[in-house]
């Protein structure tokens, strides 16, 4: 699979060769599904909670007489059938929300990912990416004289330049060749790869 290659004017120079391994795989709809949303399901910390009827703040006492008023009889204020009671089956904290995958169906779903994105000719390769100063302004205009929008950067390594100029761009997102997931690869319409950044990949996927 050829991939183009950038400068840092974005202007196309030429191309270069990358693994038919990691670029070259096909297109498994059914199995990108599961590990995107395997990898949402697992980021969950499962914080949430609510109360059964012996949690919640209630008196004993009868609200009303058994019979009578015409009501459906009543023993406690705490049940899930009147205004401020338990739940019948509440949220605990301690849920488990994480979906097992294997590492090899893991990696043919990442490959499948940058295979069709390469197909699609939403990848450009650079041969750095680096900023003189952690600033905003200077990775916002260095986006844009790139010729990019919403942009995905993969790099060999996150200094803390990158860092700290990507975190206020909402759609500028810079991670390290061993952090890419599947949920940033469909996320983002291109993605930019550092040449260190396409041998890491070939070596983490190979």
């Amino acid at each position: 699979m050829e991939l183009k290659l950038i400068d840092e004017k974005g202007a196309g120079t030429a191309t270069i060769s990358a693994p038919d391994t990691v670029f070259g795989r096909d297109f498994n709809e059914a199995l990108i599904h599961q590990i995107v949303v395997a990898y949402k399901a697992n980021a969950r910390i499962g914080s949430r909670a609510q109360r059964d009827r012996s949690e919640v703040r209630h008196s004993t006492r009868k609200p009303f007489r058994q019979k009578g008023t015409g009501r459906a009889r009543a023993g406690m204020t705490s049940s899930p059938l009147w205004r401020g009671g338990g739940k019948i089956f509440p949220n605990s904290p301690d849920e488990n929300f994480s979906h097992k995958v294997n590492r090899k169906m893991y990696r043919a779903g990442i490959t499948s990912i940058l295979s069709q994105l390469a197909r699609e000719d939403r990848i450009r390769v650079i041969d750095d990416f680096k900023l003189d100063a952690p600033k905003t302004r200077l990775l916002a205009q260095k986006v844009k004289s790139l010729g990019f929008g919403e942009l995905l950067v993969i790099t060999d390594e996150v200094d803390e330049n990158l860092m700290l100029s990507a975190r206020n761009l909402p759609h500028v997102q810079v991670i390290a060749a061993r952090h890419a997931n599947p949920v940033a690869l469909i996320r983002y319409p291109s993605v930019l790869l550092t040449r260190k950044a396409v041998a890491q990949l070939e070596e983490m996927f190979k």
